[in-house]
């Protein structure tokens, strides 16, 4: 999943290990934790009440004992919630509460989410693909009951040539095939039979 910022820098349910000296109370956390309820602590595999028998300093990033454990007793912690650096992030008013815009210039910047380097990244409009107009011409012809072959433009294929005969769409391959400037008919169209080509070229 791609986040807006920096990914959380570590999960749930660490552990960390500390050993008393019987004189000192505030030891330094291995990661920040928001509350004292985030954290499970034992001394000497005895569990110990948030907020009674310890409280966080420094933002989470210290535990505080109320009376120093004992010296070579094991100090051990479960770190239950963790304190997320997540970065800053962008609310939907950095969106919603712009201007807004009917056209955009080649050189105006788009925000873009870059999956490589796992990073937000501009980009100019001029930088993606151009719009592509879908363009056509046509041609017609009239059909006399016999003549199967008719003049098209040249450069044709099959596949972008649509063939009408009275508003009925023919079949490339089946009802008509292409060679150079010729289009042939299957079956020559009926006298006075309406012919419609409409070529289909794509341009940039």
């Amino acid at each position: 999943m791609a986040y807006l910022g920096r990914e959380p820098a570590y999960g749930s349910f660490e552990k960390q290990s500390l050993t008393a000296d019987g004189s000192t109370t505030t030891f330094t956390l291995n990661f920040t934790v928001g509350s004292s309820a985030s954290i499970m602590v034992s001394v000497a595999g005895v569990y110990q009440e948030p907020e009674v028998a310890y409280n966080l300093s420094d933002g989470g990033t210290k535990i505080v004992f109320t009376a120093a454990p004992e010296s070579g007793d094991t100090v051990f912690l479960i770190f239950l919630g963790i304190a997320y650096d997540v970065g800053t992030l962008i609310g939907t008013g950095a969106i919603t509460g712009q201007t807004a815009e009917t056209s955009v210039a080649d050189d105006d910047l788009i925000l873009i989410y870059d999956t490589s380097a796992d990073a937000l990244r501009k980009m100019t409009k001029a930088n993606f693909a151009p719009a592509v107009t879908l363009s056509y011409s046509s041609g017609t012809a009239t059909g006399d009951g016999s003549t199967t072959g008719f003049t098209i433009n040249s450069g044709r294929a099959v596949a972008d040539v649509l063939v009408l005969v009275n508003g009925v769409t023919l079949v490339p391959t089946t009802d008509y095939t292409i060679s150079g400037t010729t289009l042939t008919f299957a079956t020559a169209p009926a006298a006075s039979a309406e012919i419609v080509f409409r070529y289909l070229p794509i341009s940039a």
